[in-house]
């Protein structure tokens, strides 16, 4: 699993119970994979407060089950999604079952939930101090609410963010190896450090993997 800044809804349609696994700054291996067959639902921190009341932070790092969150509601989602004969009636209802159940306002930081957004494009502040300015507030604080919400520093998120960057760019088909450098690294040292720290792999090692496993989606 490589670094994510979202918390990740896994549904799996195999017999593992549904889990949520939050993010992560460095990427995650397993021998054996625990889901084969099923969906999985990206939730920001404020989709992760609005649907379950608990902060993002509460699984960064880390895998919890998701009945520990919404308890006979994760056996419910379970059951539904597996009857469906379609993908189109599935995804249709999962985003019924997922809206109904939404708490709006529930845990909710509307600063830093605007932050985290900021931090998440190409065209996103360039240092934290910045990112503070931006908001009007003070870099102490935008430090102290990140841990709060989130459970990592803006600089972690600003980091996985830029990982991420590369990772959609290597995906299309028609990428190229040496397009990363433009996703917001100084050089290419820089990138070659930055990827050998998160996902334990050369860039090169690392292209490879997304564009296998891209295809295998396809």
């Amino acid at each position: 699993m490589l670094p994510l800044n979202v918390a990740t809804l896994i549904i799996d349609f195999t017999g593992m119970g549904p889990i949520v696994t939050g993010p992560r700054a460095t990427a995650a291996f397993s021998v054996h994979t625990p889901w084969r067959h099923g969906v999985a639902v990206g939730l920001t921190p404020a989709g992760m407060a609005a649907l379950t009341g608990a902060p993002i932070r509460e699984v960064a790092g880390t895998t919890v089950r998701l009945e520990d969150l919404l308890g006979a509601r994760a056996v419910e989602l379970t059951d539904r999604l597996i009857d469906p004969v379609s993908w189109a009636d599935r995804f249709g209802l999962l985003e019924e079952l997922l809206t109904a159940w939404l708490r709006p306002g529930a845990g909710d930081d509307g600063l830093i939930s605007h932050a985290w957004w900021r931090l998440q494009g190409p065209a996103g502040p360039r240092t934290i101090g910045s990112l503070a300015g931006e908001l009007g507030v003070s870099r102490r604080y935008v430090e102290l609410g990140f841990r709060r919400v989130v459970g990592l520093s803006p600089k972690t998120v600003a980091r996985i963010a830029r990982f991420q960057r590369i990772v959609d760019v290597w995906r299309r088909p028609s990428a190229r190896l040496e397009e990363a450098v433009g996703c917001g690294f100084a050089d290419q040292p820089h990138l070659t450090r930055e990827v050998r720290a998160m996902a334990q792999m050369t860039p090169k090692q690392l292209f490879a993997f997304v564009q296998y496993a891209d295809r295998l989606t396809h």
